[in-house]
């Protein structure tokens, strides 16, 4: 890694923080009604039939998922397929052991965590705990140490967007002001930023995001 390229990336990436924080407002409001036809109390109302978090949805999160290490993510619990879809993408994240050095570089940028949860729709490309490990020990502490700089890094892996996976090949604006470009399929496999990674496990749902597992960490433009 250039250290002195992601040094030029501060100022951006600490005007895109205070960009990122309009993405929290996000409201959602339902309303149900309904009446007796007759006296008896054994009646119930159905759930709705296109809640993503009914138990239907929840048994099948994983059925459109592709890529290579698919079969690492855990079987059960919050960090599985059927785990992360109930929380918003952070969250989600945050349970998943394929993700840890994500994770905390995440919440090392204060506020960042709950700007992701609280935006209504992103696609997220993910490196994996050996993405980060690729990045010279020294550097990766630095990146780490500067926030601005580290905002933008991760603001480069961030569409605005749900972006399913053939919707995601092109090229897309980030949140780091920059773009990403995606290219091949599902079958051939997808790779990002001319093939800077490679999508390993890509299509994963979280409540608010789809995510694309990648093999390498992405460097932002500006």
């Amino acid at each position: 890694m250039n250290r002195s390229s992601l040094r030029r990336t501060g100022a951006a990436g600490a005007a895109l923080l205070a960009l990122t924080l309009g993405l929290a407002a996000c409201g959602d409001d339902a309303d149900s009604s309904g009446s007796a036809a007759d006296d008896t109390t054994t009646s119930s109302a159905p759930a709705p039939a296109d809640d993503p978090t009914t138990e239907a949805a929840m048994d099948d999160a994983g059925a459109d998922v592709f890529g290579p290490a698919c079969d690492a993510i855990p079987q059960d619990g919050k960090g599985s397929f059927n785990g992360m879809v109930t929380d918003p993408v952070a969250t989600a994240a945050s349970n998943n052991p394929l993700l840890t050095t994500l994770v905390s570089a995440v919440t090392a940028v204060p506020g960042l965590a709950d700007t992701l949860n609280a935006a209504p729709a992103l696609t997220v490309f993910a490196p994996t705990d050996d993405a980060f490990a690729k990045i010279p020990e020294k550097d990766l502490q630095a990146v780490l140490a500067d926030q601005a700089t580290l905002t933008a890094v991760l603001s480069h892996h961030v569409v605005g967007e749900q972006l399913d996976p053939t919707a995601v090949v092109g090229e897309h604006d980030t949140l780091n002001g920059d773009t990403v470009t995606v290219d091949g399929d599902t079958e051939a496999g997808l790779t990002v930023d001319g093939g800077t990674a490679n999508v390993i496990c890509g299509n994963i749902p979280t409540k608010n995001a789809t995510v694309y597992v990648i093999d390498s960490v992405l460097m932002p433009t500006k």
